[in-house]
């Protein structure tokens, strides 16, 4: 089984898949697709296609400064879909192989993914179950500044390069409230 969390930054996707990881224990394997494109920034190809792309201002002591890029890709969207025409056929493939090794007949576990941009792949339609978890925006802000040590034009800007999401396509829908989350993880089970 696959289940799909997306939120927009700080509404709490990952507090809810660790906590799905929790309840699961050892039959569940979580990926934060975040950290799989965190990752691929460091091959050497995508490093000199970025490079080419955006200069070579993005490199800063031999690796790609997330900072620098995001400057770049969150002021613009076609800016955005460079960067992810660059690092998504690597990231797909780092994402199959984790789908592929945790549901194999030995393992079998449920996979749980956690990313803003789910719902533009081909692993959001794979999802058995999908969740939106949302928060409100000022809410959202001052988690995200306390978390990425950002400031309010830095939120905003990513904010404003962020989705919308359409409730209907989502299995279950939980609001800005620890109780609501813990709902949510009382109807999972049931679900499953």
């Amino acid at each position: 089984m696959i289940i799909g969390i997306c939120g927009k930054s700080g509404s709490g996707k990952s507090t809810l898949a660790h906590e799905l990881e929790r309840v699961y224990g050892y039959n569940a394997a979580y990926l934060d697709i975040d950290k799989v494109g965190h990752k691929v920034l460091d091959n050497d190809e995508i490093k000199e296609e970025l490079c080419k792309t955006f200069g070579k201002d993005v490199i800063e002591n031999g690796k790609i400064s997330r900072k620098k890029l995001g400057e770049i890709v969150f002021a613009k969207r076609e800016e955005m879909d460079k960067l992810s025409e660059i690092t998504w056929k690597y990231m797909e493939i780092e994402i199959d192989k984790f789908i592929k090794n945790n549901s194999n007949d030995m393992k079998d576990k449920i996979v749980i993914l956690d990313w803003l941009l789910l719902p533009l792949t081909k692993f959001y339609n794979m999802c058995d179950m999908k969740i939106l978890v949302e928060l409100d925006y000022e809410e959202r802000k001052k988690r995200a500044m306390l978390r990425d040590n950002i400031t309010e034009e830095e939120f905003d800007l990513r904010e404003s390069s962020s989705i919308e999401y359409n409730k209907e396509d989502f299995d279950i829908v939980s609001g800005n409230r620890i109780e609501l989350i813990k709902k949510t993880l009382r109807k999972v089970p049931d679900l499953l």
